[in-house]
């Protein structure tokens, strides 16, 4: 992660998503977005509560995702979060160790979106 980005700690919210993504709680999990989020994994946009929801329970509850932060950063209203990823997904052609980035904005208590990508290492 870029040098001039400053460690922190979690907001609140992206703390207890967090939690819920790696206790397998889907009511926990979306109970840490507000009504009108967005999701983006792998370049799936879910753009409503209901496709939010399906999402959660199928692909992170369901193929028991978990989350081990490896870093933060706080680029104003963004939370840029770097974890270990682990579960019952299919991991064909992935690394053994998978780390994706989240980028999360927050307000007003909750997560408006989220953004999860699997960066490649910079070029320069």
């Amino acid at each position: 992660m870029n040098t001039n980005a400053r460690a922190t700690v979690l907001p609140d919210v992206v703390a207890a998503y967090i939690e819920a993504v790696n206790a397998f709680d889907v009511d926990a999990v979306m109970a840490t977005f507000s009504h009108d989020a967005v999701v983006n994994d792998a370049r799936r946009e879910f753009a409503d509560s209901a496709s939010i929801r399906a999402w959660v329970s199928r692909e992170i509850v369901g193929d028991k995702v978990t989350m081990d932060v490896t870093e933060v950063a706080q680029r104003g209203t963004l939370t840029i979060v770097r974890a270990r990823y682990d579960g019952e997904y299919d991991k064909t052609n992935l690394p053994d160790e998978l780390v994706l980035t989240s980028y999360l904005t927050v307000a007003d208590g909750t997560i408006g979106s989220l953004v999860i990508v699997h960066n490649e290492p910079s070029p320069y």
